[in-house]
């Protein structure tokens, strides 16, 4: 059995859909962070995305367990001409609106569709279970990137799966057991 801790990186308090854009974590919640720490497995692989709001909170939580390089594959969705814009201030408001209603092959100017983040996250994920054969992997990524697997463990179309609530240093678990992908906790704060 391999089991996937997804947490959410420390809050931006950004107003906008920030996609590849690196901005920082606001990690000052320490007692936050020490209850994050606490509840995650002692022996698993800590590893993020390469964008610094994953990468510090990853640091901020590895502590004694081993850290694995930063992966651009866990990157959250990439919003192309929509990135740091407001959903008012996007002029294509029907686009926009397929975008999130009808999520698929629809992609963000200059952007990916939920299918193109889907397939980088997944293949992310069959690296490291290739790698790291039965073991506990924490890692630290994005609303979008979390929420494909949900969508994976649960069978849910990508519509269910925007459905989901996904907090800031939150955890959602899922397993695999015997090919077969499952839930645990999803949108977990401990």
């Amino acid at each position: 059995m391999s089991r996937f801790f997804w947490v959410r990186h420390g809050p931006t308090h950004a107003k906008a859909m920030v996609g590849w854009t690196d901005l920082p974590a606001d990690l000052s919640d320490r007692a936050q962070l020490d209850r994050l720490h606490a509840h995650l497995p002692h022996e698993a692989l800590v590893i993020s995305s390469d964008l610094s709001r994953a990468a510090s909170t990853a640091d901020a939580i590895t502590r004694h367990r081993t850290r694995l390089p930063h992966d651009p594959d866990l990157r959250e969705i990439n919003f192309g001409a929509w990135e740091m814009k407001g959903v008012k201030d996007v002029e294509d408001q029907d686009h926009l609106r397929a975008y999130w209603e009808t999520p698929g092959d629809i992609r963000a100017p200059g952007g990916e569709s939920w299918n193109d983040v889907t397939a980088r996250v997944n293949a992310a994920v069959a690296r490291l279970l290739s790698a790291y054969p039965g073991r506990d992997i924490v890692a630290v990524a994005h609303f979008g990137v979390i929420l494909t697997q949900v969508q994976t463990a649960l069978g849910l179309s990508a519509y269910q799966a925007f459905s989901h609530k996904i907090e800031n240093l939150s955890v959602t678990e899922v397993c695999l057991t015997d090919g077969q992908w499952r839930a645990g906790a999803i949108n977990h704060l401990p």
